[in-house]
C-alpha cells in the first residue's frame, strides 16, 4: 500500500493505548456511507468489495486511532486516499494473477476416477473373446504390443499382406462387437 500521510488532529486529543469501539462506531457513522459509495464507483459498482475495502480502511485508521480523530473533517480526504489506494492495489493483484474458479465451475469439472477406463476395459475385453484366434493375436501384436506389420508378420510367419487383412477384419469384427454392447467408436478412441 501507498505511503498515506495521517491527518494532524485539529486539537490534541488524549487517547488510550488501545482505541475503544467508539472510534470505529464514530468512523462508520460519519464517513461509511460516502466511502462505501465511493469505493463501490471505483469498483464498477460491485458493493460487495467496496465494503471490503472501507474495512479495511477502517481497520488502518483504527491502527491510527491515537493520531485521528473519526469526527474531523480533515480525516475524510486521508480515508478517501486510503480507500482509492486499495481500490488501485487490489486491480493490480488481479491483474498480476489468473482468476480464480468459482465454486460451480468446480462442481462441473469432471474427476478422473478410473472407473470409465475400468468398464470401457472389461467391455473390450469381453469383445474381443469374440473374434477368432488369429484376429485376436493379430491385434495383441499390433495394438498391446505395439509392434509394426512387418515384425507382427516375422513373429507369426505369415507374410505382411496378411497381417494387413487380419488386422482390418479383426478391427470391424471389434468395432461391431463394440458396438453391439453399447460402446460406440467414439469411446474406443
Amino acid at each position: 500500500m501507498h505511503d498515506v500521510p495521517i491527518p494532524s488532529p485539529q486539537a490534541p486529543r488524549s487517547r488510550s493505548a488501545e482505541p475503544s469501539d467508539d472510534f470505529l462506531r464514530a468512523l462508520y457513522d460519519t464517513h461509511g456511507s460516502a466511502l462505501t459509495s465511493f469505493a463501490a464507483r471505483r469498483l464498477g459498482g460491485d458493493w460487495h468489495r467496496a465494503e471490503d475495502v472501507f474495512q479495511e480502511a477502517a481497520i488502518r485508521a483504527w491502527q491510527h486511532a491515537a493520531q485521528l480523530d473519526p469526527g474531523v473533517e480533515a480525516l475524510r480526504p486521508w480515508l478517501f486516499t486510503v480507500v482509492r489506494n486499495l481500490v488501485i492495489d487490489g486491480h493490480r493483484v488481479r491483474r498480476s494473477r489468473p482468476p480464480e474458479a468459482d465454486d460451480e465451475s468446480l462442481r462441473r469439472m469432471p474427476v478422473p476416477d478410473g472407473v470409465d477406463r475400468t468398464l470401457t476395459t472389461h467391455v473390450v475385453v469381453d469383445a474381443m473373446r469374440d473374434l477368432t484366434p488369429f484376429q485376436r493375436e493379430v491385434l495383441l501384436h499390433m495394438y498391446y504390443m505395439g509392434r509394426s506389420v512387418n515384425q507382427t508378420a516375422k513373429v507369426l510367419g505369415v507374410p505382411p499382406g496378411t497381417v494387413k487383412s487380419r488386422t482390418h477384419y479383426a478391427m470391424r469384427a471389434l468395432r461391431a462387437g463394440l458396438s453391439s454392447r453399447g460402446l460406440g467408436a467414439e469411446r474406443t478412441a
